[in-house]
């Protein structure tokens, strides 16, 4: 029986069709009372916590804009803006229909087939400008083709009480205070496999979409564990949130996570989940729960501590901070070390994870001309729209930022004997900014030193705005670890990584001051021949194995449809492999303080 909706003169009322799921098509109406002349109806160009313009609005396929069942002219004013024309006098209701194309799989967007639909609010919900403020309503309606009887929904928005409203997992009406609520609930339909878990009294869920064989009943144990090390770092008796839904979405090869103020939207790999049966963690399972435990982190950092740059949100253009080496790499930071923390790792596995980071900024030489805050303002146009050159002209807020934090915790824990640390810097963030204050870019320097009675002023300043590598190796000694850098190969190199163009050898970047460069060669050369013999996709390094440091050789190759030869000298591998280790021969003091840094969080009076 078709359900009769429910009527609010003061609401945004939304219904949602996975009307064609072939073409990739999801319909939606626009419901709202009295409306006048010149509203004007706005989709995002981006969606927070993915710095980019995304132009979501170049997806809208339709629109058109009816009152009282009659058609209504809508003008087009921007490139994401529509404007209400004429309106007849005593008209009591608008109704818009559009239809958006979803085919992104990808955290962001939307996308829609036969298997499953998924969407973020920004994709696929107009903002009535002037009226964000409403309470918002949404019906998802259940799909009507074959294969879709058995499909439930998992969302962290509210069901709406009364007729109509969903029943959990359910199709039917859901509501939210405001349009910025409504957009921070992605939503993901399917035949999903559902896990559940609590912690500290707060329902945790993760629906599975696609094919798998995770043992669930080991990933919502580890899961647990590692929520329980992040609620008690923050030290409040429940989450700041009544229900968290983990969306995961898995795939033959795909990573990718989006942070919500109650949920998260997830990408992996099949492979990243564990199996029954499976005894030690994989790699790839940890590094799944090291994304789920980043992605719950932000649930804090970044949904409720905010940068004042991004309150409000303007959802039509670029929010400029200097900022998100702490909100994404404080993030990086707490990720993994929640998982020693929970017990999931070891402290040598986190160790080996850790190198793992530091290697892979000391290989970008982009870190000594850019700076975290910097490369946190130019996130729109650098980080998030990375090129051939990437490597050489920008830094990760991500993983730098991330050695930041550990080198700030390093220090705090070392000057006050462990009686303090970073921890103590979040809690005092949450403690102020929770309620809706946030902090502004010149803020950082008071917070280390209210929190903690040190003075990381200048460590804070060389970290986020110097161009210097970090004195990682200096801070870890007082904590019985030692720092070794080496070549990731034995084999002379040509400062360039390869690729594949069908069977030929393809330059895919050109790393600055090495042979490949001094010789002139560019990303998207096509290498040929070296020494007057072919060589193919794949081979370089067998070419290289004949060859030693310092050797020239004739590299012969194309660039467009030009052949061209050029003479390089082969070059020894760069010191850019990180090893952690613990000395055997550390000092019971250097014992006390790693422990405590891997111990679970304690609040401190």
């Amino acid at each position: 029986m078709k359900q009769k909706q429910p009527l609010a003169t003061d609401s945004i009322r939304y219904e949602i069709h996975a009307a064609d799921p072939a073409a990739h098509l999801f319909e939606i109406s626009l419901e709202l009372d009295l409306p006048h002349a010149g509203m004007r109806f706005v989709l995002p160009a981006w969606i927070p916590g993915s710095y980019m313009i995304r132009e979501f609005a170049r997806n809208i396929v339709w629109i058109t804009a009816e009152c009282d069942g009659t058609p209504v002219s809508l003008e087009k004013a921007d490139k994401h803006t529509w404007v209400l024309g004429k309106v007849a006098a005593g008209t009591k209701r608008l109704r818009l229909r559009y239809a958006v194309y979803s085919w992104d799989l990808s955290v962001r967007c939307a996308h829609l087939d036969e298997s499953h639909g998924f969407f973020n609010g920004t994709q696929v919900f107009l903002r009535v400008e002037g009226q964000e403020s409403l309470p918002h309503r949404v019906r998802i309606h259940k799909p009507t083709h074959a294969g879709a009887a058995h499909w439930t929904v998992a969302t962290s928005l509210r069901e709406m009480a009364g007729k109509g409203g969903a029943k959990r997992r359910g199709f039917g009406w859901y509501e939210a205070a405001d349009y910025d609520e409504l957009i921070d609930h992605p939503v993901e339909m399917g035949a999903l496999t559902w896990l559940h878990f609590d912690v500290r009294g707060v329902r945790h869920e993760m629906a599975i979409n696609g094919r798998h064989d995770c043992d669930t009943e080991r990933l919502a144990r580890d899961l647990q564990k590692a929520c329980e090390a992040h609620c008690a770092l923050f030290g409040d008796r429940k989450p700041p949130f009544d229900r968290y839904v983990f969306l995961t979405t898995v795939v033959g090869e795909g990573y990718g996570g989006l942070e919500h103020r109650a949920s998260t939207a997830l990408l992996a790999s099949r492979d990243d989940l564990p199996f029954v049966g499976m005894k030690d963690a994989t790699e790839a399972y940890r590094g799944f729960l090291g994304l789920c435990s980043h992605e719950y982190f932000h649930a804090w950092n970044v949904k409720r501590i905010k940068p004042a740059r991004f309150v409000p949100y303007d959802l039509q253009q670029e929010n400029y901070t200097r900022l998100l080496w702490v909100f994404e790499g404080f993030t990086s930071y707490y990720d993994d070390l929640a998982l020693v923390r929970a017990g999931l790792i070891d402290a040598t596995t986190y160790l080996g994870m850790l190198a793992r980071t530091v290697g892979a900024v000391q290989r970008g030489a982009g870190r000594l001309l850019q700076s975290v805050a910097e490369s946190s303002f130019d996130a729109w146009v650098k980080y998030y729209r990375q090129d051939e050159n990437a490597p050489n002209a920008i830094v990760s807020y991500y993983a730098k930022g991330s050695l930041v934090a550990l080198a700030l915790d390093l220090a705090i824990r070392e000057k006050s004997a462990g009686k303090r640390s970073l921890d103590d810097v979040m809690r005092l963030m949450w403690a102020r900014y929770k309620a809706g204050q946030a902090i502004a870019e010149d803020a950082i320097t008071a917070l280390f030193l209210e929190a903690t009675g040190v003075d990381v002023s200048r460590l804070i300043r060389s970290g986020a705005e110097g161009r210097e590598d970090l004195p990682l190796d200096r801070l870890l000694r007082p904590f019985g670890v030692k720092l070794a850098m080496k070549a990731e190969s034995a084999l002379p190199v040509i400062g360039a990584k390869a690729g594949a163009e069908g069977e030929s050898l393809k330059l895919t970047q050109v790393f600055k001051d090495g042979p490949a460069h001094a010789a002139g060669l560019s990303a998207g050369d096509l290498v040929i021949a070296i020494d007057g013999l072919r060589v193919k996709a794949g081979g370089l390094d067998k070419v290289l194995a004949r060859r030693a440091v310092g050797q020239r050789v004739r590299v012969t190759g194309f660039r467009r449809d030009e052949l061209f030869e050029v003479e390089l000298e082969l070059a020894a591998a760069p010191a850019t492999q990180a090893s952690l280790e613990i000395d055997p021969r550390a000092s019971k003091k250097a014992d006390a303080l790693r422990a405590a840094w891997f111990k679970p969080a304690a609040v401190r009076g």
